[in-house]
């Protein structure tokens, strides 16, 4: 492991002591406290109003959500012992990213399984996909219709041992986006930094974007356990309710919040409000008002989303707010901006702004100005 990043011993917030599993360590990449600031959102409601926290600042290539929980399974892969890093996604993926980088800079070997509906990459070496193969990861594509436990788990497993075998290294399996009872503890510990800044008495809903399930599940356990002041909505960029609810449920059984056998304690539903409608059609697809959206936005306020993950939440958010505002508990949102602006240079977003015309664009030839601004002599 680089000595640069240490283990940091781990002191959780005082009201989350009473969890079953609390990590001892984490290794510190993130910039904290991250800035909250109005987000004046274009079209929306005049009496609703919304503030931005910044995560997609918690720094440089390992911006957004992701380097939160990987502060802690990095962390339990060091403590275990391990030198190889493999984790899972899309081919777009800013977990995979962020693991990436996170482990190349730790001196960690990765692997990543990545979901592809193309058998090489070729051509697409373009935004996430360019910075996980710049620091040196390996790939393997997967089918994109492949399941992650019947199909991937099976294969990353055979990966493991192989490498054990050949090499005598010992490697560590993150989960599909960071997301267990390890991991959730980024945004577990994420909530005290809300609670620090002052949110509970100024916002009545807290909205995320929701791939994998920890980023939302996180925030819904440190709302509940602080005495559930705000109403926690995942916008569901993948899968469907039931699958949030089920993978929160495991990670609230491994945290001695229920029952092993889901029989009591807080179930997943009760805490969080996942939108499904935020997938749009489908993961990693974008509608054309959606990138309308993500322009719009990014002119009117200059915050920049991307087509995966924010700029979907964002454009499905706004459209709650006109469509069907009793979803939310108040009128006070505070939207958390999960990173992932890489994904604008995967050429989804050139693609929309190549298709309109020069005047769209707002590009105009200089020489046209000659006959209206004088010459000066």
């Amino acid at each position: 492991m680089n000595s640069d990043y240490p283990l940091v011993p781990y002191e959780p917030p005082s009201w989350a002591s009473r969890l079953t599993f609390i990590p001892k360590h984490r290794i510190q990449f993130a910039n904290r406290n991250t800035p909250i600031q109005r987000w004046h959102l274009p079209g929306i409601p005049e009496d609703f109003q919304v503030l931005l926290k910044r995560d997609d600042m918690t720094g440089s290539v390992l911006s957004g959500n992701k380097i939160r929980k990987l502060e802690f399974l990095l962390a339990d892969a060091v403590e275990k012992g391990c030198e190889v890093i493999m984790t899972c996604g899309g081919v777009r993926s800013n977990h995979c990213r962020a693991t990436a980088i996170a482990s190349c800079q730790m001196g960690l070997d990765c692997h990543l399984f990545l979901w592809s509906r193309t058998q090489d990459l070729q051509g697409q070496f373009t935004g996430n996909t360019l910075l996980d193969r710049m620091v040196g990861s390996n790939f393997y594509l997967v089918p994109h219709e492949c399941s992650f436990q019947t199909e991937i788990l099976p294969r990353m497993t055979q990966l493991q041992e192989h490498i054990k075998d050949t090499t005598g290294k010992k490697s560590y399996a993150v989960p599909l986006g960071g997301s267990n009872s390890v991991g959730v503890w980024g945004y577990i510990d994420c909530f005290q930094e809300l609670v620090s800044q002052g949110l509970l008495e100024k916002v009545t809903d807290v909205v995320v974007a929701s791939g994998s399930s920890g980023t939302v599940t996180g925030l819904a356990i440190g709302n509940f356990l602080t005495g559930n002041n705000l109403k926690i909505h995942g916008m569901a960029v993948l899968g469907d309710a039931a699958y949030f609810h089920f993978e929160a449920d495991q990670i609230l059984q491994d945290l001695g919040l229920q029952a092993t056998d889901g029989s009591s304690g807080v179930k997943a539903a009760d805490i969080m409000d996942i939108v499904e409608g935020a997938k749009g059609i489908g993961y990693g697809l974008s509608t054309p008002e959606e990138l309308e959206c993500i322009q719009e936005i990014a002119m009117t306020t200059g915050i920049l989303t991307d087509p995966c993950y924010t700029g979907k939440a964002a454009f499905h958010t706004m459209r709650l707010m006109r469509e069907d505002p009793g979803r939310f508990k108040g009128k006070e949102i505070l939207f958390i901006h999960t990173g992932g602006w890489f994904d604008l240079f995967s050429g989804v977003m050139s693609s929309a702004v190549d298709g309109k015309t020069s005047a769209e664009n707002k590009v105009a030839d200089w020489m046209e100005l000659t006959d209206k601004v004088p010459v000066v002599q």
